[in-house]
């Protein structure tokens, strides 16, 4: 299963690349959301060989998701790669400058089962697509509102 979700932002692209790899930010935000956060890489770094263990509830089941970066090409591009037990995948953010003062930003996300409990999870988030694609693309606009100052839409 495939998310692409993409956003102009007015600022320019190395303050984009900046807030995306931001990662203690991420990381507080997952917490605040009832995430179990834990960083791997020892000391923490910024660019390829980042790491995280992530536990969640999703469906009614405890999820245990790693991620790390495998790919830092600043300011253009960032590439994570995603595994669980059951799954595996990855996220490619790509900013692309439009002028000097605005980017554009898109993120693909793409997950594939490996077991058929897995399936079942994913037929079940494909389902419900037309959701998962409206919540990402109004979580895109509140960080795009947030990089820019401005205060969040109502919604």
């Amino acid at each position: 299963m495939k998310i692409v979700a993409k956003e102009d932002i007015e600022a320019p692209i190395a303050d984009v690349f900046d807030r995306v790899t931001d990662f203690r930010s991420f990381e507080r935000s997952a917490i605040r959301r009832g995430a179990e956060v834990t960083r791997k890489d020892r000391p923490a770094v910024t660019g390829a060989g980042a790491a995280w263990d992530v536990r969640f509830d999703l469906r009614g089941k405890r999820r245990d998701i790693g991620l790390e970066v495998t790919e830092f090409d600043a300011p253009e591009r960032m590439v994570m790669k995603l595994r669980s037990e059951g799954m595996k995948g990855g996220v490619l953010v790509d900013l692309v400058a439009l002028s000097r003062t605005r980017t554009r930003i898109r993120i693909e996300t793409e997950i594939k089962p490996k077991t058929l409990s897995a399936r079942l999870l994913i037929q079940s988030l494909r389902l419900a697509r037309g959701t998962i694609e409206k919540r990402v693309a109004e979580r895109m606009a509140e960080f795009a509102a947030s990089i820019e100052g401005k205060p969040r839409s109502p919604g």
